[in-house]
């Protein structure tokens, strides 16, 4: 059977009447506020508002600016191409940001805010990215990928003039050659770069066969820069490790801060100099680790841990102005916090609706910035909403400023979203999840259920905007997403039920939830569908070979076989050492027995697989593997290969549609007449 065209229903939205339920070309007249960034005196935010373009099906992000009363909000910088990583000086009388100049690529520009001028500051021939400026504002430092000679063996000999030989061979040495989302990878390093903020050459601070990584931070003095990295010389081997170091602007010395098994990062020097907060934790082995905040004392060295009690990982840190405490954002029952945090440990939270900067499905993210006076911004979002921009200053309620979305959404029919929580007929594990009803849902009525699985593991759904399952609900379905054993936000030991065990017992999280919405007696029994990507598609496959409950299923992007999956992954260092308690060729069984692949011989639900072509992450030939089985046994079944999407398969507003219409019009050929 050929594989479906993408766009299978796109004609077909695009024809029909306004009626005002939510469809799939929509997806183009989304927007999202994304890096919001407060000026020193807090009373602006610049931030990137990222759009869709129908014409180039592609997302574009531009750089706009609201003041901190709401008022005053317009376009900066505006076009057909993307502006972003605005980041004020620390006067607030500039504004640096990355965009493209013709074909020398993405650079550094800067902007007078008093008279709008700009000018092009970089020269430089890979992207530039962690912006930072000085404390005096005379210097920005970044980091940039600084290509290295590649490994070569053999050398062919000359070919004729003219003539018109094949492509020389590649050779391949490094431990990770290829990463999903950019493809084969050259040879080189990233390195850190200062920059006069009144333009000229780069200089290079760095230097060698290592990486050199931001967030940075510059001491007071401008003397210093700090950052992390991993400077092992078996860091190939060991992909979790990274230090705390500093560099000498001037001389380049490279001096390291911290020192344990396990990975420091994402520093930020203190207000008065005196301090470095990071974040880090002791290295396990574990699948999961909370993230904890450490603040080192420069004058010593010594090191306090301030959230040892807090179990919760912490995704950033930021000082609140003052050098007596910290912001910090961190996941809790699938609500993403900001919180106040003191030197001395105590966390207030002060904002649970740090927003999703994604559009697809509804996983936690977001972030934030702090002003000088301490006066922060945020992406906020909502269940109805994508990410728009708020502030606030400390614990008093924070204001939203913008309704980027309101035009559009504000006409459209959405369905409700509702918090509901089971116990898991495993353990009687308490499972938090939402239920989505369509529009003008009425309860006397019977619905199809689709049940929609989060891929991570380690990671989060919320109460956020989500386009697909929004979509879902528009097409009639009541749709349940949830965060079974092993997701994030919930602490470490909910997190870890699944090591060394994945997928485990979130089957039965999942079938509990599934049976606690059956109760509610709106629910088609013999209309239940399922789906789910990455992570989500390992568990959908794994849940037909367990039951034939379900009348159809749509495996998204999945791991099937985990003996190929660990060693062609682009993380194939990675989740041996820390999913599995020995290598593929130690425990052959083990590796088999976790595999959706291994439950094949049970399957009779009709499975449909879907994947990016250019998928690293869980490659196409591990749906391929499925899709030849299931066709082997005669299951219904049909391959989607979305061309030129890696595992971020709906990173394009075309590929998003594509995805949900495919799965919905798999599953309308198995609905009740």
């Amino acid at each position: 059977m050929r594989i479906l065209t993408l766009a299978i229903l796109f004609i077909t939205a695009l024809a029909s009447a306004d009626d005002g339920a939510f469809k799939n070309i929509d997806v183009f007249e989304l927007e999202v506020a994304t890096d919001t960034q407060i000026s020193p005196d807090g009373s602006r935010v610049a931030y990137s508002r990222v759009s869709k373009d129908i014409m180039t099906d592609q997302s574009v992000s531009n750089i706009w600016i609201v003041d901190a009363n709401g008022s005053h909000h317009r376009p900066l910088l505006s076009g057909a191409q993307s502006y972003g990583s605005p980041r004020w000086s620390p006067s607030g009388d500039r504004l640096a940001y990355v965009t493209s100049v013709g074909d020398r690529g993405s650079q550094i520009h800067v902007r007078w805010m008093d008279t709008g001028q700009t000018a092009v500051l970089s020269n430089v021939r890979g992207g530039p990215s962690s912006l930072t400026w000085s404390p005096d504002g005379t210097q920005i430092a970044f980091e940039m990928f600084v290509k290295a000679e590649g490994a070569s063996l053999a050398k062919p000999p000359a070919a004729p003039e003219d003539a018109e030989w094949a492509p020389p061979v590649t050779v391949i040495d490094q431990m990770q050659y290829r990463a999903d989302g950019a493809g084969y990878l050259e040879h080189g390093y990233s390195h850190l770069f200062v920059l006069s903020a009144d333009g000229g050459s780069p200089r290079q601070i760095t230097s060698g066969d290592r990486d050199y990584g931001g967030p940075l931070s510059w001491s007071r003095d401008g003397r210093r820069i700090y950052f992390a990295g991993n400077q092992q010389d078996e860091r190939e081997h060991d992909p979790m490790e990274a230090e705390v170091w500093s560099v000498e602007v001037g001389s380049g010395e490279l001096k390291q801060l911290t020192d344990r098994d396990g990975p420091d990062f994402s520093p930020t020097v203190s207000p008065n100099g005196s301090m470095l907060a990071y974040l880090g934790f002791d290295d396990k082995k574990l699948g999961y680790h909370n993230s904890d905040v450490y603040v080192m004392d420069l004058d010593d060295g010594s090191i306090e841990v301030l959230t040892a009690s807090f179990d919760r990982t912490i995704d950033d840190v930021q000082w609140a102005g003052s050098s007596n405490s910290l912001y910090v954002q961190y996941d809790d029952h699938g609500k993403t916090h900001l919180a106040t945090l003191s030197m001395k440990g105590k966390l207030i939270s002060v904002a649970d609706d740090i927003g999703s900067v994604g559009l697809g499905r509804p996983y936690t993210s977001g972030g934030f910035s702090v002003a000088n006076n301490g006066a922060y911004a945020y992406t906020a979002g909502r269940v109805d909403r994508p990410a728009d921009v708020a502030v606030g200053r400390g614990r008093t309620s924070a204001t939203r400023l913008t309704a980027l979305n309101e035009d559009l959404l504000g006409n459209r029919k959405l369905g409700a979203v509702e918090e509901i929580t089971w116990q898991s007929s495993f353990d009687d594990l308490s499972v938090q999840g939402w239920l989505v009803t369509p529009p003008d849902f009425d309860s006397s009525k019977k619905y199809p259920l689709l049940l929609e699985i989060h891929g991570g593991p380690f990671a989060a759904y919320g109460p956020q905007f989500s386009a697909e399952i929004q979509l879902y609900a528009a097409a009639g379905y009541v749709v349940l997403y949830t965060n079974p054993r092993g997701s994030t936000s919930y602490g470490a030991d909910f997190a870890n039920e699944i090591h060394h065990k994945y997928p485990g017992q979130d089957y039965d999280d999942l079938m509990s939830g599934v049976d606690t919405v059956i109760e509610r007696g709106f629910i088609d029994e013999e209309s239940l569908f399922v789906t789910g990507g990455s992570g989500g598609g390992v568990l959908t496959a794994w849940i037909v070979g367990m039951t034939d409950r379900f009348r159809a299923a749509v495996v998204a992007k999945p791991v099937i076989n985990w003996l190929d999956f660990a060693l062609t992954s682009d993380g194939a260092p990675f989740y041996s050492m820390y999913w599995f308690e020995k290598m593929p060729w130690e425990d052959p069984e083990a590796y088999w027995a976790r595999s959706p692949l291994s439950l094949v011989g049970n399957v009779t639900t009709p499975t449909a697989l879907l994947t990016g072509e250019v998928d690293y992450r869980t490659p196409l030939s591990q749906s391929q593997q499925y899709y030849q089985a299931l066709k082997i046994r005669k299951i219904d079944t049909i391959l989607v290969q979305i061309p030129e999407a890696s595992h971020g398969i709906a990173a394009r507003p075309s590929h998003l549609i594509a995805k949900v219409d495919n799965i919905l019009a798999w599953f309308s050929r198995y609905a009740k007449e």
